[in-house]
């Protein structure tokens, strides 16, 4: 997510900006931040120092080459840095009618948790965000700055879409946190319901299409018609801007305008955080949500999908934003599905596209991306341009002036659509019982008065998909006339899934409890005929042996094998060999090992000197379980076998009688090191 939002609360009024051009700029500063979470609101980030840059960062036109002073940020990030240059290369694309670098590059650090924006002089700035894994992404962007009178309105500024990263459970799900944590996480999602409990929010949606329209009066009577403040605002736009520009640029100065109009709409009684806003051509979504529950938003990812002009540009389509509050996964999406009253058909084929190609990336790499459908709650709001079929305008008009909304109802294409279920499967929608929302002359409440005199339609809609939800209103807003639509809002209260703490940990405990047992009863296990062995005269050339027998008492067959110890490049001394060295033993079964000790001709000059001994430790290592240990001893009768005859010639006694500390001496001195 763009913490840009959170970290222009901190600054003063004439230091706020909004991306809108490029130009490039040496860089005067960087200044670093800390975030404890997804920064939403300015007691989120807190400026921690800023490092003034001078010939060793500077961004040069085509490719932008940004050298960083690794000393700088070393000494910030109390890190000896053990990266050679630091070299970042951002590649330019074409954003609107302004090139603007905005591809990522990562440079992989450690053991901070920072966010920096880099200071240009005067257009220019540079976010640097730390991501999962200790990664460091840097954000090249063009701004301008702009005065906003009040810290109010900086709210309004436009947050661009973004991976959010959740919390550490969602983190060790990924891959390389391993098997044991994954079946955590596993076992917490089936275990929810018993640390999870049920807490109601107000959740405000709405939908207006403005008909390429400027604000020009006060939305008030729309989002601020409830007597108590929502906890969160969904509001969808359709025909934000009706420009070329917008439509071939996806630029728009509207944006910014009903962004203002919307925020100082907002009900009185509360303050709101901009979370996200996500717009396509004129498809516009903006999510507000109470400040006091911001810090428990996560997991926010935006998308959008065309459906227009040949099946895919702007001017049709929808843009949705996926979110988790608290423990339940939301989906709100605003959508503008095609036009005309014949072509119902092909607004049921937008609504099937935009559920199959909207897809939100997950944080697990390795799990598909998430649609629509996949999560707990699905707001559906935006003009879906169904209209009222086999009715002439006067008959429309006429059951209209008698409020006979349920006769009028019941031509309706969407109910129809949904009757058949051909379209918004498992979706409800409330009762309506109020008139059409289009189609009014611009700045009136008169129908349509054109050439074309279209029969008034519900286009503008909102449905719900979930458990744990009930309406409280769903109504149009007559006294609000900027557009031919009129705006439409509706107030759920939804059952959200909340975490007991101390249920939480107990269940956790219990779930790590049961995967500890599962595991040791998982783990291989033998029991051993014994543990030491001794070998009594052995001789040259005089094969001797003896047996170790391994049963298998655990739960499951285990795989063995003696391995090698530290600084050895064999699992024995020469003179020792098991047989066999490793093998498979079933559950309940059990197998031989013969210990095998053989001194051959290589090995008897430094046993018959004393120089080694009948002496070793053997490991038996268990795949997936421990090792043991096995003593291995005996004493070896020295002989002329294997001794020079330059030594045997010296000898006054038989080298069998001769002490060993004496015989080790003795060969010492007759420099008996080759035989």
């Amino acid at each position: 997510m763009d913490q840009s939002v959170a970290i222009q609360e901190t600054l003063g009024k004439e230091e706020n900006c909004i991306v809108v051009s490029f130009e490039p700029r040496m860089v005067s500063k960087i200044f670093i931040y800390t975030h404890r979470r997804m920064a939403i609101t300015a007691d989120d980030v807190s400026l921690e120092d800023i490092i003034p840059i001078t010939l060793d960062f500077a961004v040069v036109e085509g490719n932008f080459l940004l050298i960083l002073n690794i000393q700088s940020l070393a000494k910030v990030f109390d890190l000896a840095l053990s990266i050679f240059p630091l070299t970042f290369t951002l590649s330019t694309k074409v954003s609107s009618h302004h090139d603007v670098a905005t591809n990522m590059c990562h440079c992989w650090v450690d053991k901070f948790n920072v966010m920096c924006v880099a200071s240009f002089a005067p257009q220019m700035s540079l976010h640097i965000i730390k991501i999962g894994g200790g990664g460091i992404s840097f954000d090249l962007r063009a701004f301008t700055y702009q005065s906003i009178s009040s810290r109010e309105e900086r709210d309004d500024l436009v947050r661009s879409s973004s991976h959010t990263t959740s919390n550490k459970a969602q983190i060790l799900a990924m891959p390389q946190f391993g098997l044991r944590d994954n079946l955590i996480r596993c076992e917490l999602l089936k275990s929810e319901d018993s640390y999870t409990y049920l807490e109601n929010f107000r959740f405000f949606l709405g939908t207006y299409n403005v008909n390429g329209q400027t604000p020009k009066e006060s939305l008030r009577p729309w989002l601020s018609c409830t007597p108590e403040p929502p906890d969160i605002y969904c509001l969808g736009f359709q025909e934000l801007d009706l420009s070329k520009e917008a439509f071939f640029f996806s630029d728009t100065p509207k944006e910014l305008e009903w962004m203002k109009a919307v925020f100082e709409a907002l009900h009185e009684e509360a303050n709101y955080a901009l979370v996200k806003l996500i717009r396509l051509v004129g498809i516009m979504l903006i999510f507000y949500v109470k400040k006091e529950h911001a810090e428990f938003i996560s997991d926010v990812e935006a998308e959008t999908v065309g459906t227009g002009i040949m099946g895919r540009m702007g001017n049709k389509g929808a843009v949705a934003i996926r979110f988790r509050f608290h423990n339940s996964d939301i989906c709100v999406v605003n959508s503008h599905l095609a036009a005309h009253v014949e072509e119902y058909e092909r607004r049921n084929q937008d609504f099937k596209d935009i559920c199959s190609r909207l897809q939100f990336r997950q944080l697990d790499p390795t799990q598909p991306p998430l649609t629509i459908l996949k999560h707990n709650v699905v707001l559906w709001i935006g003009d879906l341009n169904y209209r009222i079929s086999d009715l002439d305008v006067d008959k429309v008009k006429d059951l209209i002036a008698k409020n006979d909304f349920e006769t009028l109802h019941s031509y309706d294409q969407l109910k129809r659509q949904i009757d058949v279920e051909a379209v918004f499967v498992g979706f409800k929608e409330g009762e309506i019982d109020f008139q059409p929302t289009y189609k009014y002359d611009t700045g009136s409440d008169k129908w349509d008065t054109s050439e074309k005199c279209r029969i008034p339609a519900w286009c503008d809609r909102i449905l719900w998909k979930g458990k744990n939800i009930q309406q409280e209103h769903y109504k149009s807003h007559m006294d609000v006339r900027t557009s031919d639509h009129k705006p439409v809002s509706s107030l759920l209260v939804i059952g959200v899934n909340r975490v007991n703490p101390d249920a939480y940990k107990k269940t956790f405990e219990e779930i790590v409890r049961n995967i500890d047992k599962m595991e040791n009863e998982c783990i291989p296990s033998l029991s051993l005929s014994k543990r030491e062995f001794h070998f009594k005269d052995v001789k040259f050339m005089q094969h001797h042996a003896e047996t170790l027998n391994l049963f298998n008492d655990g739960q499951v067959p285990c795989q063995f094998e003696f391995i090698q110890k530290p600084n050895e490049s064999t699992y024995s001394k020469p003179w020792l060999t098991a047989n066999p060295p490793k093998g498979f033993i079933a559950q309940g079964a059990s197998m031989d090992v013969d210990l095998e000790v053989f001194v051959n001709r290589s090995m008897a000059p430094d046993l018959n000197c004393g120089k080694q001994e009948i002496e070793d430790i053997l490991v038996l290592h268990l795949e997936r379980g421990k090792d043991y240990f096995i003593s291995v001893t005996g004493n070896y009768l020295p002989s002329c076998y294997g001794t020079s005859i330059y030594s045997l010639c010296h000898m006054k006694e038989p080298i069998q009688d001769m002490p060993k500390e004496t015989l080790l001496d003795y060969c010492k001195h007759l420099k008996t090191d080759n035989y």
